[in-house]
């Protein structure tokens, strides 16, 4: 995979930048990105309603439904007994995010081929920016095409797209695609085309704002266009202002390459609520070795430990500790989580939820003040071994001691 783009704020952008621009910025999205992965493997189940995320009694929700599920109004974020009850003929199904982790690789490494600045927005969708490749691909949108079809016929996993000036407008498309389509959005018609949507439609309008908007007698986007700047600023503030911009299909972001990101972390929701010591400590490990995997694949090293702890009630509490130096390892990870937990779990609270993060970047260390340098070298020469049997094998394959007694819970 290549050093991946980002996008960042322009606060002071004119709303007139979408007018300058072209149509160069593409939205790849997968289409049910989690089932279309399980379906590789039961093929049998095409064409029925999957649900991904665990059992339909298990208290969890859902990761991603099929397209047949969703005509029974299941959809991601719903509880898991509520699609039960919703569809009972759907097929249940646990998740594996390790698999969806290599096909997302697989996916990456062929939208590096159309462009150098690419951005993974998540684990089943990223943004291209086409600007420059015309020599290599031809324009904008039959590159667009050919890379969709690229990633369908090297993959089997169905996608959608959308082609547009900005990176709002591309997302809204890809989703007007879907399923296994591509929406160009012509520079200058970007608030014809968001008219007609519904303004839930916009990214960043939820439920709220939504209901904001339906007292003022706003339900679509070219209602919401006909509000005057001034009105939406008295009654939104400064979101006010970029309501204003949404609506007409303009966003305030660039693209800017090799950003490092701001910190690394990984939870665990319980399928129960537990005060399991030994499930709580392998559950901790097992998320402290995945955050630190990603830190040694990213190149970089991390001063800040942040442990967090949701109770049964919901409570939720973080704790950090800084290091004396930046490191890479796992044990000194480990070690430093362990210790905050002790001082934040009384031993017989239930908890829902734990979480690890690490933050405070650097890409150079001082590891040799942490550890004598006997024992650094066999911790570096652990995880560097783990990490190569990781990749061939999955990470999910191959933990350390610690993580193990919870491990069947995990897959």
């Amino acid at each position: 995979m290549p050093k991946l783009a980002h996008f960042r704020a322009k606060h002071d952008a004119p709303a007139t930048d979408a007018a300058e621009l072209t149509a160069s910025i593409l939205h790849v999205d997968m289409d049910a990105f989690f089932v279309s992965v399980e379906l590789l493997a039961r093929p049998e189940l095409k064409g029925l309603p999957v649900v991904v995320g665990g059992q339909r009694d298990q208290r969890g929700v859902v990761s991603s439904a099929s397209y047949e599920a969703r005509r029974f109004g299941i959809h991601s974020a719903m509880p898991l007994r509520t699609a039960a009850k919703l569809c009972p003929q759907a097929v249940f199904l646990d998740g594996h995010h390790d698999l969806y982790g290599q096909w997302s690789d697989r996916i990456g490494a062929i939208l590096a081929k159309y462009s150098p600045v690419v951005e993974m927005a998540s684990i089943d969708e990223a943004y291209l920016d086409l600007t420059g490749t015309e020599r290599l691909h031809g324009p904008a949108l039959a590159a667009g095409n050919k890379l969709l079809r690229e990633i369908t016929s090297r993959t089997s996993l169905p996608c959608s797209g959308g082609l547009a000036s900005t990176r709002l407008v591309a997302k809204v498309a890809s989703d007007q695609a879907k399923p296994r389509g591509l929406v160009w959005v012509p520079t200058g018609r970007e608030a014809a085309f968001l008219a007609p949507l519904s303004v839930r439609r916009i990214p960043g309008i939820g439920k709220v704002t939504e209901t904001a908007l339906k007292a003022l007698g706003v339900e679509t986007v070219a209602q919401l266009q006909a509000v005057s700047l001034e009105m939406l600023e008295e009654g939104f503030g400064r979101w006010g202002t970029a309501l204003y911009r949404k609506a007409r299909g303009i966003d305030s972001y660039e693209f800017f390459v090799d950003a490092e990101p701001k910190s690394l972390s990984h939870n665990q929701t319980f399928g129960q609520d537990t005060n399991d010591n030994g499930q709580l400590q392998s559950a901790i490990s097992f998320l402290c070795q995945k955050a630190s995997k990603r830190l040694r694949d990213a190149g970089l090293y991390a001063r800040t430990v942040t442990l967090t702890l949701r109770f049964a009630d919901f409570t939720t509490i973080t704790r950090s500790q800084t290091l004396a130096e930046p490191c890479d390892l796992d044990a000194i990870f480990l070690q430093t989580i362990r210790g905050m937990f002790s001082r934040s779990w009384n031993g017989s609270a239930t908890l829902r939820l734990v979480g690890v993060a690490l933050s405070s970047f650097s890409a150079g260390s001082g590891q040799l003040d942490l550890l004598d340098p006997g024992r650094r070298e066999k911790l570096e020469r652990l995880a560097r071994a783990t990490d190569r049997l990781r990749d061939r094998f999955g990470f999910s394959k191959v933990q350390l001691g610690g993580s193990l007694a919870n491990r069947a819970g995990r897959e």
